[in-house]
């Protein structure tokens, strides 16, 4: 089984070193794609354990739990990083992808990572939104040319 966090050839040999304590994870992006494994694989200890001890008392493990267990789990990607094993602060922006009740959702956060005594810790996180579409040619009015190239007007053409 690859691990689900998208990266290791196995959960085991990737985020499981982690989940289990094994290993500590070196990088915030290494906790990050353990925390997103946990849920996958409803290790919610971890994703508490995890969690800065400053700010340990808002987790809702109850509501992890649900979300986890009712969540079909599609994906991960990483969309920037920051801090390394050198640092003691590090962000990841990241999208979790998940089905819940029929519905496809994507989870994008900008999260904030502390390490403390050599260890790095989820501190908090923020939701990234969408960037707006932004049109990049002119917008065609219904009496232009259109721009199929038709000969006709756009109204009378591909804008019925």
């Amino acid at each position: 089984m690859t691990c689900p966090c998208g990266l290791g050839p196995s959960y085991d040999e990737c985020c499981g070193r982690y989940i289990s304590g094994k290993e500590l994870a070196p990088t915030p992006e290494a906790l990050m794609r353990s925390r997103y494994s946990a849920y996958v694989e409803g290790e919610i200890d971890w994703v508490v354990e995890s969690h800065d001890p400053e700010t340990r008392h808002e987790v809702d493990e109850k509501g992890a739990r649900e979300w986890s267990g009712a969540a079909d789990w599609d994906g991960l990607t990483v969309h920037e990083t920051s801090g390394g094993e050198g640092d003691e602060d590090g962000m990841v922006e990241f999208s979790a992808r998940y089905e819940l009740q029929g519905r496809l959702v994507s989870h994008r956060e900008r999260a904030v990572f502390k390490k403390r005594k050599g260890r790095w810790y989820y501190h908090d996180g923020e939701m990234v939104k969408a960037k707006p579409v932004v049109r990049e040619s002119p917008k065609v009015g219904r009496n232009d040319p259109c721009p199929c190239g038709s000969g006709k007007k756009f109204k009378k053409c591909c804008g019925r």
